[in-house]
């Protein structure tokens, strides 16, 4: 650390609450056949206003959408690969060195693993990797090219029932880090660390609400700095089956 960080060495590193938000998000998974699947995220995402931080949704954040190819190798383990649009929404609304909008582009694939029960706990693996192009808001700037690795450990505990089916209400924790790599990656490779914590409820085969908090904590671009989030996510996952909509489909969920 010294060697790649020596004017930071001796300073305290200071942690700040930078915003609060509210993530509203839809997701997709319809069967197209035995193995593959087409799997979608679109989330509707805000901030606070500038002049108040506990508002969650005084401005415009993002509009998420990600889409995918997913393919079922077995009932423990399954992988998705396809593009992702993010329109990022300018910082400091009514300032004409802004830019309203900016379009970030983005390849992924992810591995989800899945456990046999333990008891009534499901546990899951996630490893998700981004290739993104990214821009600031502010007029002139240029896209720049980033990675970014992503494990997430999450489970879903039954509270009503012995295991996971239609009028199950459900608990689900979750842990998830994030680094990112590239050229304009100097001081913070730990770009995120996301504990997102929330209740659902599986309505039937089809359908299921999830909603909770979600603290984040990462590093600004100086390094020893860490920025503080509080979010409420309200999700809605709809599963159906193109083939045939009667048929049951596993009810696997996979964060964002």
């Amino acid at each position: 650390m010294l060697l790649f960080w020596p004017s930071r060495a001796q300073e305290v590193a200071e942690n700040r609450l930078v915003e609060t938000g509210n993530w509203n998000g839809l997701y997709l998974r319809f069967r197209i056949s035995e193995k593959l699947y087409y799997y979608g995220e679109h989330h509707y995402r805000r901030r606070n206003s500038v002049d108040n931080l506990y508002d969650f949704v005084g401005r415009m954040r993002q509009w998420y959408n990600r889409a995918g190819i997913n393919y079922f190798y077995n009932e423990y383990f399954n992988v998705i690969i396809g593009p992702t649009l993010v329109l990022n929404y300018t910082p400091r609304p009514g300032d004409p060195d802004y830019e309203y909008i900016t379009i970030e582009p983005r390849i992924w694939h992810q591995w989800l693993f899945t456990m046999p029960y333990l008891g009534r706990v499901k546990i899951y693996h996630q490893f998700r990797f981004e290739h993104r192009w990214r821009r600031s808001n502010l007029k002139g700037s240029e896209f720049q090219y980033t990675n970014r690795y992503r494990y997430k450990i999450f489970a879903y505990i039954p509270i009503n029932k012995n295991k996971l089916e239609k009028r199950t209400l459900f608990f689900s924790p979750s842990a998830e880090i994030f680094m990112q790599s590239g050229k304009s990656i100097v001081y913070n490779h730990f770009e995120d660390f996301r504990v997102y914590t929330g209740l659902g409820y599986i309505l039937n085969n089809s359908v299921t609400f999830f909603g909770g908090h979600m603290w984040t904590v990462g590093q600004d671009q100086v390094g020893n700095i860490y920025n503080q989030t509080h979010i409420i996510r309200l999700n809605i996952f709809i599963n159906l089956d193109l083939r045939n909509p009667s048929k049951v489909l596993p009810n696997v969920m996979m964060g964002d």
